[in-house]
């Protein structure tokens, strides 16, 4: 099961509107995978050497990532 369908099933709502509202409130579901693909986007942009995020970029996405969930947690 998908993130996305879990979340749609566990709040009740039909298909595709679970992410449609949270786009509107500002929110973005993300992995560590689409992470590292957008900060290849912005930062490597249409200039970078290689076309696919690289193992810098998914070690920033890493960092990115478990920063965002400390500051998600209850303290």
């Amino acid at each position: 099961m998908t993130m996305r369908s879990s979340l749609e099933q566990a709040l009740h709502l039909p298909e595709g509107e679970t992410l449609r509202r949270l786009e509107e409130n500002g929110l973005a579901i993300t992995n560590v995978d689409t992470m590292a693909q957008a900060i290849h986007d912005v930062y490597c942009g249409i200039m970078a050497d290689h076309d696919h995020p690289n193992e810098k970029d998914r070690e920033q996405a890493q960092a990115m990532f478990d920063a965002l969930q400390k500051q998600a947690s209850p303290q």
